[in-house]
């Protein structure tokens, strides 16, 4: 007789999903935000949406690799080592080749037609895989670098992960629950803020994989921790406790990094060699705790309020990783058209966010969950047969995000 499962926790699907929401309202919002750059740009811009992405940019991700961290647990009950390796490649590996031979290429095309290409969509697709890659040539993962970066993390950590759910694992963690104490829960921030705070000047974000040293591991972390505090629930239990302390550090944290920004006191505009200079590191590490603070908060609060099923909650958990796939696609579709148009930028962004919503999940429930080959390509779990009680399990988003 097969041991039970350890019981889902609703609350880590709730979140998945507030958090892909999240990255729709961040990627809607790319074309219209002032100063950062992105694949299709409005001539109008706005710093309102600049504040917003700023903000959510600092946790989205964070929260999303943390939450991967909670399903890869579940995905190796009842599995071995090989089993949840083959499983990864199953869920993550298919439905990134689709979006690197299919789902990708139209959001590239739209970007060089503002850049001035002039044929047509077949032309640019058939010289595509002999330019190189993105942004010199045109094959890319784009937004999909999550899911190329989950199955990394999933391969080479699958031996850790299969020793931490172990006889010796559990007992380890068990050693280990004096940090679920008090405020020692924090230990678990220190190797990722070390890490963001003297190797993100050294290595930028790239999302490429190659050269990406600081957010390979950066990202990784939060993984890891994901992963430990699942595993130990006295971890999680800490996290719900202290979410009112994590809440209080990430919102003073921002506020003081919003004030230095707004009034240009940011390292490189105060220290003429900010790269030698202390209060440049000591800023890079008040914006990692910051962003730990949030994932911690959010998760607590998340653990205390969330943790309920809905008959909503099955259909939800299916439609939100192609829905992840897809949905920056039809943003970059969509907008190269809105941009055109001579309507204010709070109309623009509400058309962008309903629309790409709209189409993403009609896609995903008219064209995806309904087939059995559409099912595989994207990732799905195959489709339960009539009458077969479906099993209920964690399902990555983003089975799996930019970013």
């Amino acid at each position: 007789m097969q041991p039970q499962s350890p019981p889902r926790q609703a609350y880590l699907d709730w979140l998945r999903i507030l958090a892909i929401l999240c990255v729709l309202f961040f990627h809607s919002a790319m074309p219209y935000v002032a100063e950062w750059s992105w694949h299709i740009k409005n001539k109008e811009t706005s710093n309102m949406l600049l504040e917003f992405n700023d903000f959510t940019h600092r946790f989205r991700m964070p929260l999303l690799f943390f939450i991967s961290g909670t399903v890869s647990y579940y995905m190796l009950q009842r599995r071995t080592g090989g089993g949840f390796i083959g499983l990864r490649f199953r869920r993550l590996f298919i439905p990134l080749l689709l979006g690197i031979l299919v789902i990708v290429p139209p959001q590239v095309y739209m970007e060089r037609l503002t850049q001035g290409f002039k044929g047509n969509f077949r032309d640019f697709y058939t010289h595509m895989f002999s330019t190189g890659a993105y942004p010199k040539g045109n094959l890319s993962w784009h937004h999909l670098w999550f899911i190329c970066y989950l199955l990394l993390y999933d391969i080479v950590f699958a031996p850790l992960f299969v020793w931490l759910i172990s006889a010796k694992g559990k007992a380890f963690l068990q050693k280990a629950d004096w940090m679920a104490k008090g405020k020692f829960i924090y230990l678990l921030l220190i190797p990722g803020v070390l890490v963001y705070t003297f190797m993100v000047l050294k290595f930028p974000e790239t999302n490429t994989l190659v050269n990406d040293y600081a957010f390979l591991l950066y990202w990784l972390f939060y993984v890891l921790a994901g992963f430990i505090c699942i595993a130990n629930p006295a971890f999680m239990d800490s996290l719900e406790r202290n979410r009112r302390t994590s809440l209080t550090i990430a919102f003073t944290g921002t506020l003081l990094i919003n004030y230095l920004r707004w009034n240009k006191l940011e390292p490189w505009h105060v220290y003429t060699d900010f790269k030698l200079a202390v209060g440049t590191y000591v800023f890079l590490a008040i914006s990692a705790v910051v962003a730990w603070m949030w994932v911690f908060a959010i998760v607590g609060y998340g653990k205390k309020y969330l943790n309920r099923k809905s008959p909503v909650l099955p259909y939800l958990n299916e439609a939100v990783y192609p829905f992840y796939i897809l949905h920056q696609t039809v943003i970059v579709l969509l907008t190269y058209y809105i941009v055109g148009v001579s309507d204010d930028i709070a109309l623009k962004y509400s058309f962008t966010v309903i629309v790409t919503f709209v189409i993403s999940m009609g896609i995903f429930h008219l064209f995806i969950r309904p087939f059995g080959v559409m099912r595989f390509l994207f990732g799905m779990k195959p489709r339960q047969r009539i009458g077969k009680k479906e099993e209920t399990r964690i399902v990555l988003p983003v089975e799996s995000a930019t970013a």
